[in-house]
């Protein structure tokens, strides 16, 4: 993902470590592009509850502001073959639109728009199951997958 992007797009992260290797990442990645960055850690999203009764949460409002954008980016850190905790909330919050009639329509705007993935880990590649989750999830949504690009932090001897 190193040339210019040509779509309005936003990275959408998150890491345990807030001036880490993901942190470092993403800014890498923003300095060559002209991108909106949402740090996931920063707002409070719960988990999915059946009632979808949540109280002080911020999750709508984050996913309504990232429908204006027509290339999502997802970054985390690879913990244990799969994402961070708050980024599987956020993925996992999109069933609120999934069956509810009202709010079908916006979910079905994502239909046509792209996303990429950028991870890091100790490992030389991303495991493929990382991958696959954010392209099972997001394709089966309508988007189309661009690129993914993974950073390995291992220290060279």
């Amino acid at each position: 993902m190193q040339q210019k992007l040509e779509r309005s797009t936003v990275i959408i992260y998150s890491s345990a470590r807030k001036n880490g290797n993901t942190t470092a990442h993403v800014n890498s990645f923003a300095e060559q592009n002209d991108v909106r960055v949402i740090c996931l850690d920063n707002y409070k999203i719960a988990p999915y509850c059946y009632d979808k009764k949540y109280k002080n949460d911020d999750f709508h409002a984050v996913f309504e502001a990232l429908l204006k954008y027509d290339h999502w980016v997802f970054a985390s850190p690879v913990y244990w073959y799969s994402t961070t905790v708050q980024m599987k909330l956020f993925i996992d919050r999109i069933t609120d639109y999934m069956d509810d009639e009202v709010l079908k329509p916006k979910l079905r705007s994502l239909r046509g728009k792209h996303f990429s993935v950028l991870s890091n880990a100790s490992s030389t590649e991303a495991p493929a199951c990382f991958i696959e989750q954010f392209k099972n999830t997001f394709c089966y949504l309508g988007m189309q997958f661009i690129n993914h690009s993974h950073k390995s932090t291992q220290k060279v001897a």
